[in-house]
């Protein structure tokens, strides 16, 4: 079963726990990590010329000292679909997750026909961490701690589907497990919000464009801060040997304003046109919160970047 699933993530953290279980290696020596940080739409076209900038100096970081390439994603892909993939190594007709709505109903865990990788992992005694990650909700019962991402569902957020109710406003299934975390959450990092909220309406920006364009995109820089904080409350008190952090306002900003009209379905000179820089500014607030992160990450680390899809 596990030679058949998981190909790439679920082996690396196999073979990372040879040393750390073989005869020849000392008792001692420090238990290997693994961190995974996911982009959500991760754009290469946008971040090639920040990166020769020098605007992205901690994705530079890694990219020197590690290895990057791209990667072929699910057909037809989209967050929940695509994650769901990636939490199994099954495709979207075996796990069930195949949208955003499945059967009319807001794609959630409980659809999941596959086992997830924190399931797997947990019952082998590795500690799992997650935060933010799209399609983890309703939580589900790990070896460490989990907080829903997008899908979330909450007050003025019934369907769940790209908002962003607070940690307190959450209805409709638990968000944090284990429950009594919840607590300890709002009192270390705030009532925070647990995802990037859809992008305003026609009808919201009509006549009012800049005003409300840059009212959404300062409560973005407010998500990813709460974010920031969150990622690093969780690896300072809570360090696991499985961790899986999650950024998303990338992915709602760039299929919003994209600044280039070929790639941009929706693309209206209006809107787009008054923040051009949007777009790329988010790789750049990315960038601050990896830094934090990297702040976590060692030698015994083995650090993964991923993305659900591009952009274009």
């Amino acid at each position: 079963m596990v030679s058949r699933r998981f190909p790439l993530i679920l082996l690396a953290v196999c073979l990372l726990a040879l040393p750390v279980f073989g005869q020849s290696q000392s008792a001692s020596k420090p238990k290997p990590r693994v961190v995974v940080v996911g982009v959500n739409g991760m754009e290469w076209d946008i971040i090639r010329p920040l990166l020769v900038k020098g605007e992205l100096p901690n994705l530079a970081r890694v990219i020197k000292n590690g290895a990057y390439g791209k990667l072929r994603t699910v057909s037809a892909p989209n967050c929940p679909r695509v994650y769901s993939t990636i939490f199994t190594g099954t495709k979207p007709e075996e796990h069930g997750v195949t949208g955003f709505l499945v059967g009319g109903i807001t794609a959630n865990t409980n659809m999941l026909k596959e086992e997830p990788i924190w399931s797997v992992l947990s019952k082998s005694g590795v500690t799992v961490g997650m935060a933010n990650v799209p399609a983890t909700f309703p939580v589900m019962p790990v070896n460490g701690y989990m907080v829903s991402g997008m899908l979330t569902r909450g007050k003025n957020c019934e369907d769940g589907v790209l908002c962003a109710p607070k940690l307190t406003e959450v209805q409709g299934g638990e968000p944090v497990y284990p429950a009594a975390m919840k607590t300890e959450l709002v009192k270390n990092v705030g009532d925070f919000y647990i995802d990037c909220e859809r992008m305003p309406s026609a009808e919201q920006l009509r006549g009012h464009e800049t005003e409300v364009i840059d009212s959404w995109l300062k409560k973005v820089d407010v998500i990813r801060e709460q974010q920031t904080k969150l990622f690093d409350y969780l690896m300072t008190s809570h360090p696991t040997d499985f961790t899986w952090f999650v950024q998303s306002c990338e992915d709602r900003t760039g299929h919003w304003l994209y600044p280039i009209a070929p790639y941009n379905a929706g693309y209206n000179p209006k809107i787009n046109a008054v923040r051009t820089d949007a777009f790329p500014n988010q790789y750049i607030g990315f960038d601050k919160v990896l830094g934090s992160i990297l702040k976590h990450v060692d030698e015994n680390t083995y650090l993964f970047i991923v993305s659900d899809h591009g952009i274009k």
